[in-house]
C-alpha cells in the first residue's frame, strides 16, 4: 500500500471510530438493552477447479456495534496458480435507515490487481422481499472513476442441516481502463449455486457450481492478453460465522 493510500486509511479510520464513539453516546440510558457487539462472517473460504489451473478464493466481513450504527469491514480475493489476482478491503460505517436495511459509507482499496485503487463507497444492504440478501454499492475513484456493484444471495431449507444458496454478482464501470484490463459498461457477471451441510449452524462445508463471464470491452480486454472471457468450475469450500 502507498504512503498516500495509508495515510487516507488512517484519516477514514479516525472518521469512522469517531462516528462510531457518537453513536454509542447517543444510546444512553439504553445501552443494557443494546449492548456493543461483534460478529464475523466467513462466507466463502473455497478452491475452484476446472479445465486450467486451480484457484483459491475468500469473501469474509465483520461489524462491530449496535442495533442502529455499525462499523463493518468486508474483504475477498482470488489466488490462481500461486498469483494473487485480486484482494479487496472495505471499511465502512453502516446506519439502519429502515427494518431490515442499512446505508453505508466508506472507503474501498483494491490491493490487486495493480495498479492499486482507492473508492469512496456508498451503498445499501439489507433483505428484500421473498428473503433475497442484497448488497449495492456506487464507488468514486480518481480521475473520474466510478463504479458499480450488485450482489444477491437467497438460501433454500432444503433440511433442517441442508441448505442450498443461488448468488449473483455483476460489476460496471464508467470508463475504460487498459492498464487494469476493465472496460465501461457492464464489465462482469459472477453466479454460483452452492450446497452446504450445517454440522453446527456456525459451520458448514459446500459444494457448488461457479459460473463467470465477461462482457464487452473488458471481453475484448481479456481476449488480447489470451485469457478465457467465460469459465465454469466446480467448487468446495467452508462458510462460518462467529
Amino acid at each position: 500500500m502507498s504512503r498516500s493510500t495509508s495515510r487516507s486509511f488512517v484519516r477514514f479510520a479516525c472518521v469512522a471510530a469517531s462516528v462510531f464513539l457518537l453513536a454509542l453516546n447517543d444510546a444512553g440510558a439504553d445501552a443494557a438493552d443494546d449492548p456493543v457487539l461483534l460478529a464475523v462472517f466467513l462466507d466463502q473460504l473455497e478452491t475452484r477447479d476446472a479445465t486450467g489451473d486451480r484457484t483459491f478464493s475468500w469473501a469474509a466481513e465483520a461489524w462491530l456495534g449496535k442495533d442502529l450504527h455499525k462499523i463493518w469491514i468486508k474483504t475477498d480475493g482470488e489466488r490462481t496458480a500461486g498469483i494473487t489476482d485480486e484482494v479487496e478491503l472495505q471499511l465502512l460505517v453502516s446506519k439502519a435507515i429502515a427494518r431490515y436495511w442499512d446505508i453505508q459509507v466508506g472507503v474501498r482499496h483494491d490491493f490487486r490487481p495493480s495498479p492499486s485503487q482507492t473508492w469512496a463507497a456508498i451503498g445499501i444492504k439489507g433483505l428484500a422481499p421473498y428473503f433475497f440478501d442484497i448488497d449495492a454499492a456506487v464507488y468514486i475513484g480518481a480521475s473520474g472513476r466510478s463504479a458499480f456493484r450488485f450482489e444477491a444471495e437467497i438460501e433454500w431449507l432444503l433440511t433442517q442441516r441442508l441448505i442450498l444458496s443461488p448468488e449473483i454478482e455483476f460489476n460496471a464501470y464508467g470508463q475504460n481502463d487498459a492498464n487494469l484490463g476493465i472496460g465501461s459498461g457492464l464489465s462482469d457477471i459472477e453466479a454460483g449455486i452452492r450446497l452446504r451441510y450445517e454440522i453446527r449452524r456456525q459451520f458448514a462445508p459446500y459444494i457448488g457450481v461457479h459460473w463467470s463471464k465477461l462482457f464487452g470491452n473488458t471481453a475484448d480486454y481479456a481476449n488480447l492478453a489470451g485469457m478465457d472471457v467465460s469459465e465454469t468450475q466446480l467448487v468446495i469450500g467452508l462458510r462460518a460465522w462467529f
